[in-house]
């Protein structure tokens, strides 16, 4: 399994998010375990490769080689019509913490597919925002 990264601070946030949440659900459980084995980092030192929240990411679907382009968010920002996915979705807790050229095995409500990080558009921290 890849090595994440994810910065001091997205990581402070998503904790918060899960502990103030009830009831738990698989979504949250999936979060809180990529959350422990993720390598935490100040934010100015995340590579610019690596999806961090609110991030614009280009990923492939390995079955369809369809390419999607989200932004990773919080939760409260989702919103599918502008493209915008929840950390707490399946393909959001997936994505966040990989780089680009790593591929993803996602378990989604229909079936288990696997994601290849195209490109990174937008990523906060390489802008120098690291909220």
């Amino acid at each position: 399994m890849n090595t994440i990264y994810i910065t001091k601070n997205d990581h402070k946030k998503l904790i918060e998010i899960i502990n103030n949440k009830l009831p738990i659900d698989e979504n949250d459980k999936a979060l809180r375990e990529e959350l422990n084995r993720a390598e935490i980092v100040e934010p100015q030192n995340i590579p610019g490769d690596v999806i961090t929240m609110n991030s614009q990411v280009v990923f492939c679907d390995s079955d369809t080689n369809e390419e999607l382009e989200y932004w990773l968010v919080f939760p409260n920002d989702a919103d599918i019509s502008q493209k915008k996915i929840s950390v707490l979705s399946p393909i959001g807790c997936a994505l966040l913490g990989y780089r680009t050229g790593d591929t993803i095995p996602v378990k989604t409500p229909r079936r288990e597919k696997n994601l290849k990080v195209v490109k990174i558009l937008h990523q906060p921290e390489s802008e120098g925002n690291y909220e």
